[in-house]
């Protein structure tokens, strides 16, 4: 995965990049409207911990990531979280939370159905009775062909990025195709592949590991309308 993501090799521009993400808000908001007394928290998929940062000012909180480099960034820039390298599908901390998250199109990142079931069986075992759920995930593909291009402010100056999209319907897995050009002249190109599960795929892979879905929502205010949404599911007490 390192490989196939510039942002990945380099986190310094992958926390500038993350440096606008609205996903901790979200999931404080959605905390406080269905588990207002949760004080324990652990973010599967934290990245270099910046969301894990704000969230943090409110709960105990672990972070696990599989990219030692962007856990070996958090540490640096982050020194007072507790982030560790772990993979989603195997990892086991020992404790239960009062939240599990997985955010940052984490889970997306899993493609396969056997494996997607180990990362559900993974939030169980971090799970409390009666513990939280919150996921961001890729719900739709972004279906458009047209190739759309952005600048976007670096650690170094202005990089401008290319961005065109295909979709796989047999695999469920829509591939983001970028083409940089950087402030120092060189471009860079790479790939994101993230596997689009459907809101009813996504409440069956919860129901069978203990959750009960509450609610999904896209962030607009309007329902569930784009690509990307969180979805919240509270663990059935056994």
């Amino acid at each position: 995965m390192e490989a196939t993501n510039l942002l990945y090799r380099d986190p310094a521009l992958y926390d500038v990049i993350q440096s606008d993400s609205t996903s901790a808000g979200m999931c404080q908001t959605l905390i406080e409207l269905h588990r207002p007394d949760a004080r324990t928290l652990v973010d599967f998929g934290c990245g270099t911990g910046r969301d894990l940062e704000i969230l943090a000012q409110h709960f105990e909180c672990i972070g696990v990531d599989l990219q030692p480099g962007l856990v070996d960034y958090a540490h640096q820039a982050r020194p007072a979280l507790d982030i560790c390298t772990g993979d989603m599908r195997t990892a086991r901390l020992g404790s239960r939370m009062d939240v599990v998250t997985c955010m940052g199109n984490s889970l997306a990142y899993v493609h396969d159905n056997n494996d997607i079931g180990q990362v559900f069986a993974t939030f169980a075992a971090h799970a409390r009775p009666g513990a939280l759920l919150v996921l961001c995930s890729p719900v739709a593909p972004i279906t458009r062909t047209e190739p759309t291009t952005a600048a976007v402010d670096t650690p170094t100056g202005s990089a401008t990025v290319t961005i065109r999209h295909t979709w796989d319907l047999r695999t469920q897995i829509n591939t983001m195709h970028r083409h940089w050009m950087l402030p120092s002249g060189d471009e860079a190109r790479d790939e994101i592949r993230r596997r689009v599960l459907f809101p009813q795929e996504l409440e069956r892979y919860a129901e069978g590991a203990g959750f009960e879905v509450l609610d999904m929502l896209d962030g607009t205010g309007t329902g569930l309308t784009g690509p990307t949404a969180y979805t919240v599911a509270r663990q059935i007490p056994r």
